[in-house]
């Protein structure tokens, strides 16, 4: 493939930028970025092409890829000490394209409010309107077919949504009677319809679209939108299978990039830039490179024998996980509507496949019914339980840095607001939750609930000097007793809807197979600590925040202390939302072109 060069036209060159990564924001940056002929761009990826791979194309295929070392990194987090000492695992794309070839496919957008947050933490010109034009940019929907019952009750005519861009969007073909019920139980129990979700106010039910090529019912994403349509131009080059080690830097007190090493195929190799590099590894990568490279903080440096070039505090610090867990319930024989169950059947799925290439079938039922919840709508005893959040933080104010204080005055307030939704929910057709397995030949339905605004902060830092070895993963889940708690009111409405017609009628008499029936508060407070997973939406590990508030990177992406290291990835979002980040890691890698762009044109 042209754009996909060999290694011996990387050692030893120059290229004015390398961007290290060629996942979600990085493809995306370096295809903007080359649309300015007078640059050249080297991308070092340490995945591979996965061109026609129906694994990561067939849409349906829901985590069938997490621990797969073709497909998964295969991270996972520490004995979590609040959490039973259970250990999670956190699943990110090791293929060109990163996790957006292997996510669940949800097109989310964050609250209007929730972005201009990050303009009120001190980052001028991240603000809303800045993200939706960079998303919309991208944004090629279809409107749903007239047979698709994904317009039920939503006028999509009326969604300001992009329809021209190289990401697909389409609502599924096949949406299934229980996410309907499911749907109509929500909005009853006073989960409102969401007014705007792609327009700044996504709070409330809604079916969202994914990221689908409606033509050929294929998954879209980074790979095929920002490098395959483009692999002839000139100044855009791709190394996979390219494994960057660390920065190579010159310079005392204040560092340059001179260039990167990265180990390709057992050998290792030295690649030079003339202007910039740029650091798109993602949030658990990023930081792990930059401590290799001897920045970061001098205590972690030290422990791992790496000599300190300049000193961050913030590097790998104020890490924001997102977590989830599902309740599933078993549907009664007569639904005759397909779920994604029927895929655990090995012959079955053959014909699943062949129904695929007519649009049919469980391959193109998708997770596509969300509802982001205020908490007060849905829970009598949230007010006490943010009470007790309020005073704890109150009383342990003056043990925060500053950037955290004031991280915690804007979630604070979020705790005030009637409408705000820390909670979500997720409607899965099919079976989605542990530890109970599910019946052969049974079908079933999962509700996922989701936390969003979470106060426990973790951390992500090398644990040796060897690259090879992945960085310690610390998310301190469930720290803060407010997260559990909420967890607990999410998961006991989800119990609500499942008694609630119209959802009610299509499940069997004693439909809750995960955690159980006969679990209490406290019983499903421990079965959350060790059932609930990350919603891989890692942030805050490279925070865009001013230096003296614990801050890495300033607005214009730069990392303190160097003149010509950017990071351009989820590691930069300080504080976190109430959305998947799938729209996010695009518009961060579009507001990274248009910056770097401005600071080089000639």
């Amino acid at each position: 493939m042209p754009g996909n060069i060999n290694v011996n036209e990387v050692s030893g060159k120059s290229f004015d930028f390398i961007v290290v990564g060629g996942g979600t924001a990085g493809l995306r940056l370096a295809e903007k970025l080359t649309r300015e002929t007078q640059f050249n761009v080297i991308v070092l990826d340490a995945g591979d092409i996965s061109l026609e791979d129906p694994n990561i194309l067939l849409p349906g295929q829901y985590g069938s890829h997490f621990g797969q070392d073709q497909y998964d990194w295969n991270f996972q987090t520490t004995s979590q000490k609040w959490s039973n000492n259970t250990k999670f695992a956190w699943n990110r794309g090791k293929v060109l394209g990163g996790s957006s070839g292997i996510n669940f496919m949800c097109w989310t957008k964050p609250p209007k409010e929730e972005v201009d947050d990050l303009e009120r933490l001190g980052n001028p010109g991240w603000n809303w309107n800045n993200f939706q034009a960079a998303v919309k940019d991208i944004e090629g929907y279809t409107q749903p077919t007239s047979k698709s019952t994904a317009a039920h009750g939503l006028n999509f005519q009326d969604w300001d949504i992009g329809t021209d861009g190289p990401i697909k969007l389409f609502h599924p073909a096949t949406i299934s009677q229980p996410e309907i019920k499911a749907y109509e139980t929500m909005v009853k129990l006073g989960i409102p319809k969401a007014p705007a979700p792609m327009s700044g106010n996504p709070r409330g039910a809604y079916f969202a679209p994914k990221t689908i090529d409606h033509n050929g019912y294929t998954r879209s994403y980074s790979m095929t939108a920002f490098y395959f349509p483009h692999v002839n131009r000139s100044n855009l080059k791709v190394l996979t299978r390219a494994y960057v080690t660390k920065l190579m830097t010159s310079g005392q007190g204040t560092l340059t990039a001179t260039g990167v090493e990265f180990t390709h195929d057992g050998k290792t190799y030295v690649v030079n830039a003339s202007k910039e590099v740029v650091l798109c590894a993602g949030a658990l990568k990023s930081p792990q490179i930059l401590e290799l490279s001897g920045i970061g903080r001098r205590d972690v440096l030290e422990s791992i024998g790496v000599p300190l070039k300049l000193e961050l505090p913030g590097v790998g610090e104020n890490v924001q996980e997102h977590m989830f867990t599902g309740l599933s319930f078993e549907l009664k024989d007569d639904v005759k509507d397909i779920t994604l169950d029927v895929l655990r059947d090995p012959e079955a799925r053959k014909e699943q496949v062949e129904l695929h290439k007519k649009a049919e079938g469980a391959f193109t039922l998708a997770i596509t019914g969300f509802a982001f919840t205020p908490m007060h709508a849905i829970s009598d005893r949230i007010k006490d339980v943010y009470a007790l959040a309020k005073k704890k933080i109150l009383d342990e104010w003056d043990t925060y840095s500053p950037g955290l204080q004031e991280q915690y005055k804007i979630q604070l307030q979020r705790l005030e607001d009637p409408n705000s939704s820390p909670g979500e929910f997720v409607l899965v057709p099919g079976f989605l939750s542990h530890p109970n397995p599910p019946k052969p030949g049974k079908k079933y339905f999962t509700i996922l609930l989701c936390l969003n605004h979470n106060f426990s902060r973790g951390t992500i830092h090398s644990v040796s000097s060897d690259p090879n070895g992945n960085p310690e993963c610390d998310p301190h889940y469930f720290e803060h007793d407010v997260d559990l708690q909420t967890f607990v009111e999410l998961a006991k409405f989800v119990r609500k809807m499942a008694k609630t017609s119209p959802l009610r009628d299509i499940l069997v008499d004693e439909p809750e197979v995960n955690p159980g029936p006969d679990c209490d508060d406290s019983q499903l407070a421990d079965w959350l600590k060790t059932t609930s997973a990350t919603t891989y939406h890692t942030v805050g590990s490279l925070s865009m925040l001013p230096n003296d508030k614990g801050g890495v990177v300033d607005p214009n992406l730069k990392v303190y202390g160097t003149t010509n290291v950017r990071v351009a990835d989820l590691s930069i979002i300080p504080l976190h939302f109430a959305s998947h980040t799938l729209t996010t890691a695009y518009a961060i890698g579009a507001q990274a072109a248009d910056i770097i762009a401005r600071a080089h044109k000639s």
